[in-house]
């Protein structure tokens, strides 16, 4: 589990601050496009690993933001377990809202939030479940306590208490002790986001960031071609 420094009080806890006033000046070397790989899979590699390398806690946490049938929007941050060519995986309940929302309209963005080296990874495309075998080998390889926590919570729906959650938690710990093997839920699984753009911004001095991005190319017999396009901070 991750370290989670304490949060230090305010002078006055009900003063309101004000966000207009507080400004960062980004203070980096750019983003050329000479510099990129030569895919947007290779770019989020090697920026993954200066992101990780860093110091920088959790660096596959990010924000996974879906919209229902009838177009409104809910995020939230998860964490990504996996990339490859064929897209970023992560998983989840599937009966949860973000699960729900992706069984009705499959077009999700990620956004990797990376503030302390002024980059972000925006990660447009479409989710698709990953096959049942990748999930049991991920839910297997998960630890215990995560593996009966998946099992135990019915994600995004209303309890009454945070006994009742802490009681099903104890009712199927007692039922698969360590060491045993705990069954995958059937409605828990991996969805992989096929991207068909990814942005890599970096942060500029005034304002005026580097944003690049790959866009898949359209058409039939199109393949794996990327092109790739400036846009204006």
């Amino acid at each position: 589990m991750s370290h989670v420094s304490p949060v230090p009080p305010a002078e006055d806890p009900d003063s309101p601050l004000d966000p207009a006033v507080m400004r960062a000046q980004y203070r980096t070397s750019g983003l050329r496009e000479q510099d990129l790989a030569e895919d947007p899979y290779r770019q989020f590699a090697r920026w993954f690993a200066e992101a990780t390398a860093s110091g920088l806690e959790e660096p596959n946490a990010m924000v996974v933001s879906t919209a229902d049938a009838g177009g409104r929007p809910s995020s939230r941050t998860v964490l990504l377990k996996a990339y490859d060519e064929r897209g970023f995986v992560f998983f989840t309940n599937y009966g949860s809202r973000k699960g729900l929302e992706i069984a009705a309209n499959p077009y999700v963005s990620l956004l990797f939030p990376w503030h302390p080296l002024a980059r972000q990874v925006i990660v447009a495309g479409r989710a698709e479940r990953v096959a049942p075998e990748e999930t049991a080998a991920y839910f297997h390889s998960r630890p215990h306590g995560s593996q009966v926590g998946a099992l135990a919570s019915a994600q995004s729906t209303v309890v009454g208490s945070r006994e009742e959650i802490d009681a099903a938690y104890a009712r199927l710990a007692a039922r698969y002790p360590e060491g045993t093997e705990v069954p995958v839920p059937t409605e828990w699984g991996g969805l992989r986001v096929v991207p068909e753009s990814v942005e890599f911004w970096q942060g500029r001095e005034n304002r005026l960031h580097d944003r690049l991005r790959f866009v898949r190319a359209a058409g039939p017999g199109q393949g794996e071609e990327w092109r790739v396009e400036r846009l204006c901070p």
